[in-house]
């Protein structure tokens, strides 16, 4: 087969419409790494390099996204200097510890991780419930003390591994803030933006990158990135959140069995 660097071309296509797929997700449910994590190790990339070459391909996800959210984005700017910050010191703190992690360690954690995300995908309430939960619950005194730290938390997650941060993300932002659901999806998107961004200079540093896989990957995120806040509209959100949640399932459960046989 003819090859664009080490992958093959269809290698290339598959990781092209695998990312516009993952970033879809991410904007439908916040699980673009159960697609495009998956999709890197479908062409063979080894779970640690996997892992780091899709932080690095996602940090497009995040600029497609936020590119098409301005409007949402307009008066977040106070608000977004606090998060950003923390956002960005959990993504270090994520990256590190990552590089930290034995391989095989990281490869017994990772079906475990991939379970819990999407279970929480399965039995969290969907976007729109949340948001109005959110309206009948507004904070007119200002988010509460501990979002920052919340941020924090979810970011070194998100710096280490990713899948389900901007579930977390997402819920935490409606509930905390009383933001409509465009709006925290927004807020969501820079601030893991912001996450993804600072550990994926630190992996290109410090760790390889395939990057011959992270090029496709990152053209079909940011497409679909873009494309994402349009779809979210008409899309059955709570039947493609299943599916979704049901195959991040079975795949914990086959990367388990590789991991721990």
């Amino acid at each position: 087969m003819p090859m664009i660097g080490s992958v093959g071309v269809g290698e290339f296509l598959l990781l092209v419409l695998a990312g516009v797929g993952a970033g879809l997700t991410g904007s439908i449910a916040g699980l673009a790494s159960l697609i495009s994590y998956p999709a890197l190790l479908a062409v063979g990339i080894p779970p640690v390099t996997a892992n780091v070459t899709n932080t690095v391909a996602l940090v497009l996800n995040s600029v497609g996204s936020v590119s098409a959210s301005r409007p949402e984005l307009t008066g977040q700017g106070r608000r977004l200097r606090r998060l950003a910050p923390a956002a960005a010191l959990g993504g270090l703190a994520g990256m590190a510890l990552l590089l930290l992690t034995p391989s095989d360690a990281f490869e017994r954690i990772v079906p475990w991780l991939i379970g819990s995300a999407s279970i929480a995908l399965l039995v969290q309430k969907p976007p729109g419930e949340l948001a109005a939960e959110a309206a009948g619950h507004p904070h007119p005194r200002g988010d509460p003390w501990w979002l920052p730290a919340g941020t924090f938390a979810v970011a070194i997650y998100g710096g280490y591994f990713g899948a389900a941060a901007g579930v977390m993300m997402l819920a935490m932002y409606l509930l905390g803030t009383g933001s409509s659901l465009p709006v925290g999806n927004a807020l969501k998107n820079v601030v893991l933006g912001c996450a993804n961004a600072v550990a994926a200079v630190g992996f290109v540093v410090l760790a390889s990158i395939a990057w011959s896989a992270a090029v496709p990957l990152a053209i079909g995120l940011f497409a679909g990135g873009r494309l994402g806040p349009r779809v979210v509209r008409v899309a059955p959100q709570k039947l493609l959140r299943r599916v979704i949640a049901l195959a991040g399932i079975a795949l914990a459960v086959k990367l388990g069995l590789d991991a721990y046989r």
